[in-house]
C-alpha cells in the first residue's frame, strides 16, 4: 500500500467515524464482555480486576528478554522510532538529536516494569510511569535506580484516572499495549485525552479485532510459539482501527497517523508498515475545546 493509499484510508476512517454510519459500531463498543465487576469509584473506572491479577503474576519477569515479554522487548525499538518520528515532528524537535524529548513531559500508562519508559528518559524526556499493578512499579523502580538516567523517572503505582483528578497535564501521553486490557475503553480514552495538553500529543497502540489477528496474536503467539503465557490476550477485546478513531475523536483526539507493525520469522525483528491488520498504533492530537 502506498503512503497516498493509507492516507486515503485514514481519511475514510475520520470521514466515518462523522457520519451517521458508525452507528453500526455501537453494540461492540458498549455490549462486550469486559470486567463483569465494575468498579464503583470513578478513580477505578477503566480497570479491570482479571486483567490486573494476570500480569501482576508475571511481574517478576518484565526485565527477562527471554521471558514472557520476549515480543515487547523485540518490538520495543520499532515502538520508538514509531514516538521518536511522530512526536518530533509535532513539537518541532529533531530526531537525529541524542535527547529529542529534552523538555516535554511524558506519562507511560500501563508502564509494567518501564521497558519503555526508560528509553523515553534517555532521550530526555521527563517521565512519569504509571501502572495499577503495585509489583509492576516497584521491578520499574528497581530497575530504573540502575541507570542515573532512569532513575529520575516517577514511578506510581495509580490509574490515568486518578491523575486526572490531581489535575495533572503532560505534553505527551503515551499507552501502548494497554487498552486492550481495560474495562471500558471509551472511559479510558477520556482520561488520557484529560491528561494531555491542548496540541498535545496522545498515542495508543493496540491489536486489530480482525481474524488475522486471532490466528497469530493468540493462536500462534500463546499456544503455538508460546512467546506469551496462555490467556494474555482476548480477542473480543481488541479493538478495530475504526473504532478506536472514534473513541479517540469522541474524546477530543484526532487521530493524524497510523501505522502497523510486522513481525519477520526470518529476522526476528519487527518493523514499521502501512498493514494495520493485526498490530498498530495511532497517534493523535488534542483538540482545542
Amino acid at each position: 500500500m502506498s503512503r497516498r493509499m493509507f492516507l486515503r484510508s485514514l481519511y475514510q476512517i475520520k470521514s466515518l467515524s462523522r457520519s451517521s454510519g458508525l452507528a453500526a459500531f455501537q453494540p461492540l463498543l458498549h455490549n462486550r464482555p469486559y470486567a463483569t465487576t465494575r468498579q464503583p469509584a470513578a478513580s477505578a473506572s477503566s480497570l479491570n480486576q482479571t486483567e490486573l491479577a494476570k500480569f501482576a503474576a508475571i511481574a517478576d519477569s518484565w526485565w527477562d528478554a527471554e521471558g514472557p515479554f520476549k515480543p515487547l522487548h523485540v518490538m520495543n525499538p520499532t515502538r520508538i522510532a514509531f514516538l521518536r518520528s511522530t512526536l518530533c515532528r509535532h513539537f518541532g524537535k529533531d530526531p537525529f538529536s541524542v535527547r529529542p524529548f529534552e523538555g516535554l513531559k511524558f506519562v507511560d500508562v500501563g508502564c509494567g516494569g518501564g521497558i519503555l519508559s526508560e528509553p523515553l528518559a534517555r532521550m530526555g524526556a521527563s517521565v512519569t510511569g504509571i501502572d495499577a499493578v503495585e509489583k509492576n512499579i516497584k521491578i520499574a523502580r528497581l530497575h530504573a535506580d540502575l541507570d542515573p538516567v532512569a532513575s529520575s523517572i516517577k514511578y506510581r503505582c495509580t490509574t490515568a484516572e486518578n491523575l486526572v483528578e490531581e489535575q495533572m497535564k503532560f505534553d505527551a501521553v503515551i499507552a501502548l499495549e494497554v487498552i486492550e486490557h481495560v474495562a471500558d475503553p471509551a472511559e479510558f480514552c477520556k482520561s488520557l485525552s484529560a491528561l494531555t495538553v491542548t496540541n498535545g500529543a496522545t498515542v495508543v497502540s493496540t491489536i486489530n479485532r480482525s481474524m488475522r489477528a486471532y490466528a497469530t496474536a493468540i493462536i500462534a503467539a500463546e499456544y503455538i510459539l508460546h512467546w506469551l503465557p496462555k490467556g494474555t490476550h482476548q480477542w473480543s477485546s481488541f479493538l478495530t482501527p475504526e473504532e478506536l478513531v472514534m473513541i479517540l475523536q469522541r474524546a477530543s483526539i484526532s487521530v493524524e497517523e497510523m501505522a502497523g507493525f510486522a513481525y519477520d520469522p526470518l529476522t526476528g525483528q519487527w518493523s514499521l508498515t502501512d498493514d494495520i491488520g493485526v498490530n498498530f498504533i495511532a497517534f493523535g492530537i488534542k483538540n482545542s475545546l
